[in-house]
């Protein structure tokens, strides 16, 4: 067996954190957040490649468990893949059990000695997924009994071919994942055939609907952040929440998660509106926009999580690279979490920007992803999307003057502050 106890460096010489990461959500039926796949790539000059490879895989591997596995999946499970080579060693003792899914292809030499392998460690606790099952071969048989999860691809089989698929699994008791679910018409064929778990990014894609009015609810946070922006006196924006009372009781519950970082316990509206300042309070009051649909049900969950970390990271972006511009990192936040309002509300952005008033910068980047903070929006929806745009995001970390440690190190802390967010949120 490999020793990968002491995985400081590896045969080729790669640094540990030479990598930038993609975190993938998976939702259950009702979408609400049950996972991540985690997505790893090298960052070399030539284009970027997946580190399915022993050294690369390793690597990453013990740098997310120094950091601590819990800061880039929270409560969630991590889906990581893992080839006949990362099976065969020893990185196991970075790995938490209980939060980790191993994946494999059908396409890992199954040796005698790899499948030894599979079962002692599905006896050590550890959960396996099939991947990028296209088929009902006998080496998939092979793998059927070690793993918990078998994943198909929604571009790689036609719908003809799931149909027969999906019972199949189904019949061995296997959890069935649907990967790249780009619509909401695939969402609901792989519902219908009875998966269990859906990967991809339709619960992003704005349904517009003409015609479509903002909630009661919405309005009134909509009203409270034209106050929040405006002149209006403390007063006045205190007596303007304590006519909604389920958002006075929100605010204050979201107001005193730990991404806040008061030093005492907000009790009341006066202390909130005094305490957390204008701009606090506005950012409060947008990821509240997300976070009221979701008392209707969990459907707008992974919109929260995906709107709160792509502000976040574009703050901490803006941050370190305009460190002298004292309102850039607050206006990268909105620039974040206002890119996904056009499904939250299912109306078109324009629309959306008639009624919210913004600056050109933040307008120039929601609509058309231009100027320096399009730049960084862009490069978070890359990230998002890292199996299709991976090289994308090398030259945009260049224009930036960014390194790719850096941009690991500001997303981990993206993924962290979110994750604390939302678990207060709803």
């Amino acid at each position: 067996m490999i020793d990968l106890s002491r995985n400081d460096t590896n045969p080729q010489g790669l640094r540990v954190r030479e990598f930038y990461l993609g975190r993938q959500p998976i939702l259950d039926r009702h979408q609400a957040l049950f996972g991540y796949e985690l997505l790893f790539r090298n960052a070399p000059v030539g284009p970027a490649h997946v580190t399915d490879d022993l050294s690369a895989t390793a690597s990453v591997i013990a740098h997310a468990a120094q950091l601590g596995m819990e800061r880039v999946v929270g409560d969630a499970l991590g889906f990581v893949h893992a080839d006949a080579d990362v099976i065969m060693s020893d990185i196991f003792s970075f790995l938490p059990r209980e939060k980790v899914v191993l994946e494999v292809t059908d396409a890992v030499t199954l040796t005698p000695a790899v499948l030894q392998r599979m079962t002692e460690l599905v006896g050590q606790g550890f959960s396996f997924a099939l991947d990028n099952v296209t088929s009902d071969t006998g080496h998939v048989q092979a793998l059927l009994p070690l793993v918990e999860y078998v994943k198909m691809d929604m571009r790689n089989l036609p719908l003809a071919e799931l149909m027969k698929l999906a019972p199949r699994f189904r019949q061995d008791n296997k959890k069935l994942v649907a990967e790249k679910v780009e619509t909401r018409d695939e969402f609901k064929n792989c519902l219908d055939l009875g998966f269990d778990y859906f990967q991809g990014y339709y619960f992003a894609k704005p349904v517009i609907m003409s015609g479509k009015k903002l909630s009661p609810s919405q309005l009134a946070v909509m009203e409270l952040m034209t106050l929040v922006t405006s002149d209006a006196d403390n007063l006045e924006i205190e007596r303007a929440i304590k006519r909604d009372v389920s958002l006075a009781l929100n605010l204050l519950r979201l107001v005193n998660t730990p991404a806040v970082g008061a030093r005492q316990r907000i009790d009341s509206l006066s202390q909130a509106v005094t305490i957390l300042g204008r701009r606090q309070l506005q950012r409060w009051l947008q990821i509240m926009l997300y976070a009221e649909p979701s008392k209707r049900g969990h459907s707008m969950t992974p919109l929260l999580m995906l709107a709160t970390t792509r502000g976040r990271l574009l703050e901490l972006l803006a941050s370190k690279l305009r460190p002298s511009h004292r309102h850039a990192a607050d206006i990268a936040f909105t620039v974040g979490i206002m890119s996904l309002m056009d499904t939250l509300f299912g109306i078109p952005m324009a629309d959306i920007l008639q009624q919210i008033p913004v600056n050109d910068e933040v307008a120039e980047a929601l609509m058309f992803r231009g100027g320096f903070f399009g730049d960084l929006l862009k490069l978070a929806e890359c990230i998002e999307r890292i199996e299709e745009m991976d090289d994308h995001i090398i030259p945009t970390l260049r224009d930036l003057a960014m390194s790719t440690d850096e941009l690991v190190e500001l997303e981990m802390a993206a993924f962290e502050w979110s994750d604390n967010v939302v678990r207060y949120a709803l």
